[in-house]
């Protein structure tokens, strides 16, 4: 019977996590063990849609709150400088694997030149907005269903800490020095100020570490090189002065892997995730200096992590559960990590909730497939992104697009190039639970141009409903708010949230 929970690391794994379980199991103690000591990497410090509607809908937060604390910025996708386009959009919403009722096919396959405005999260990128004109002249925040964020991770930290204390978790601030373990998993956690920590289940949410799991338990680690070749990051930002806040990451192929560049009010961030195997960190540090000066105006200096890309056989052993990067980590992708992490901790709330605090030798069996599956499809959706990137012929992407082994995306892949876009892909071809879907992949795969066999070739008819209804979408984008006017009017007296 799990009548105590106890969660060693307060990162935003870790809050989230027992965020959750006091948000579904109001009766379970929780306590989070932090320490002050051991920072954080935040680098990613993005989100995808799926964030918000956690927050929101399921944990029932209040989105004043949040914003008034964490003080976010919008993210409607990701607009990559990739593949044989000079850019193209990735939204949260549904755009290639979509049609209009007027038109035989899905959109994806009249994309050949053309991949602007297919709906209006594209067109709001792509004319630097963030959200659509309400009536009544305010901006759609269309119930955050297509929306993600961009947040400072010491903002979101403190927000999700203040969150806990008020649901009642408890937040003891303290370094383990001893982990003690038995045939049942971790039997006590020894703090250096020499108190016994013992609980019914732990939850390791330490990061990179994986005290519990990884080295107190000993679970295997399976990586991911065969198909994810990077291994390092330089991180650097500046802050903003008169550059615009973008509603949108940008991905950026680099010479040795790619950078991101995400965006906050007062600070912009940027980072360069690489192969060693390809290049040294000095030669990777300046190559994102010389793109990116500012990152060492008034002597700022940028920062190297190391990191391996992989996740535990298992996520479940005996009395203790890994989370986020404790379990597994792909690259510094913080919007697929918080994902990754809701996901997580709502499947293990959801599981103590159903098998009434007593969890089944099946149900953890169920946990571990699942987890790992969705560890194994992140792991499989970035491969896409990296086999089929013509963008460059350095060694690197020569390697990239040569040896990159796809998995089980292996056959939708095979699908596409043979069929196109067909919405047929999703029925035996793609896990019901993969986070990406068919639309995913088909942005991919068609913002790229991967070819496919038997382009469709639209009449004169066709071709002239479809940029009709493109050139309907634009001009309501136009109309649109960015986000420092969004910014003012979300601070305005009388904004209403409703909710």
């Amino acid at each position: 019977m799990i009548r105590e929970v106890t969660i060693l690391g307060g990162g935003s794994a870790g809050l989230l996590a027992a965020l959750s379980l006091r948000r579904r199991l109001p009766d379970l103690p929780v306590r989070v063990i932090r320490s002050a000591d051991i920072g954080v990497i935040g680098v990613g410090e993005g989100t995808t849609q799926i964030f918000p509607r956690y927050l929101f809908e399921n944990l029932r937060l209040k989105p004043a709150q949040f914003y008034a604390e964490a003080q976010p910025t919008w993210k409607l996708g990701i607009r990559f400088l990739w593949g044989a386009r000079p850019h193209f959009h990735y939204t949260f919403s549904s755009m290639i694997d979509a049609r209009w009722e007027d038109l035989p096919k899905n959109n994806g396959y009249y994309c050949d030149e053309d991949f602007e405005n297919l709906d209006v999260w594209a067109s709001l990128m792509g004319q630097d907005k963030a959200f659509p004109r309400r009536p009544d002249g305010l901006p759609d925040f269309d119930g955050h269903q297509h929306v993600g964020f961009h947040i400072e991770n010491k903002k979101l930290v403190d927000y999700l800490e203040a969150r806990c204390r008020d649901f009642g978790a408890e937040i003891i601030d303290a370094t383990v020095q001893r982990v003690e373990t038995s045939e049942r998993g971790v039997e006590a956690l020894i703090l250096e100020d020499g108190r016994v920590l013992t609980s019914d289940l732990f939850v390791d949410a330490s990061g990179f570490r994986s005290e519990l799991l990884g080295r107190a338990l000993g679970v295997p680690f399976q990586p991911f090189t065969q198909t994810l070749f990077c291994d390092r990051a330089v991180i650097g930002g500046w802050p903003r002065t008169t550059e615009p806040i973008r509603s949108y990451t940008v991905a950026e192929t680099m010479n040795h892997g790619w950078s991101w560049q995400i965006e906050h009010e007062g600070w912009i961030n940027r980072g360069y995730v690489y192969s060693s195997a390809f290049v040294s960190d000095e030669e990777a540090r300046a190559e994102l200096v010389a793109k990116n000066p500012k990152v060492i105006e008034g002597g700022r200096e940028p920062r190297i992590v190391r990191f391996r890309t992989g996740r535990y056989a298992t996520m479940w052993k005996g009395n203790v559960v890994g989370i986020g990067n404790a379990s597994g980590f792909v690259e510094p992708l913080e919007a697929s990590a918080l994902q990754c992490i809701i996901v997580q901790c709502r499947t293990l709330a959801d599981l103590l909730l159903d098998t009434a605090g007593e969890p089944t030798a099946t149900a953890i069996e169920m946990y571990n497939r699942f987890i790992g599956d969705l560890w194994d499809n992140v792991r499989d959706f970035l491969g896409v992104h990296y086999k089929f990137n013509g963008r460059l012929e350095t060694p690197f992407w020569q390697a990239a697009r040569n040896d990159t082994a796809l998995g089980r995306a292996t056959d939708l892949v095979r699908f596409y190039q043979e069929n196109g876009p067909s919405s047929l892909g999703r029925t035996v071809l793609l896990d019901p639970n993969d986070p990406y879907g068919l639309e995913g992949y088909y942005a991919l795969l068609v913002g790229q141009k991967v070819p496919f066999s038997h382009p469709w070739r639209p009449g004169q008819d066709e071709r002239r409903i479809f940029d009709k209804h493109r050139k309907d979408i634009l001009g309501e984008a136009k109309r649109g708010f960015d986000v420092a006017s969004t910014l003012e009017a979300i601070r305005r007296p009388g904004w209403r949230w409703g909710g």
